[in-house]
């Protein structure tokens, strides 16, 4: 049987810097805020903020637990124009990546918690 993805919860070190991120970024993706403070799509994946326990070790990029989440995009267009959104927002977004064929977009949110948006060829992958 196959499950799906519900809900994310990520923690954060400062509730109000990862608002000002998180509440650019969003609607342009689809989502929108639930009566609970809390995140959701039309498909019914929700996100949720907590705050971090003070004390515990920030993201790290290659430790253990989340490297990062991605969303797939309909085509390079789509890339570009999700980063030219960002950039009017407000956001300082990275250079596109090519990566053999796809389109990739890397956003870290203040605490460096990345989310991807990328283009894929058809018959390709999203991971290797």
């Amino acid at each position: 049987m196959a499950l799906k993805l519900d809900h994310l919860t990520i923690a954060v070190s400062d509730r109000e810097r990862s608002r000002a991120h998180y509440d650019k970024l969003l609607p342009l993706i689809g989502f929108a805020p639930t009566d609970g403070g809390n995140w959701a799509d039309s498909n019914g994946l929700y996100i949720q903020f907590v705050d971090a326990r003070p004390g515990t070790s920030a993201y790290e990029r290659y430790g253990a637990g989340l490297n990062h989440f991605g969303f797939a995009m309909d085509s390079p267009r789509a890339v570009e124009d999700l980063r030219e959104r960002l950039i009017a927002a407000g956001i300082d977004c990275q250079p596109l990546q090519q990566l053999g064929g796809a389109v990739a977009l890397f956003l870290p949110d203040p605490d460096g918690l990345r989310a991807e948006f990328t283009f894929y060829p058809p018959g390709t992958p999203p991971v290797g």
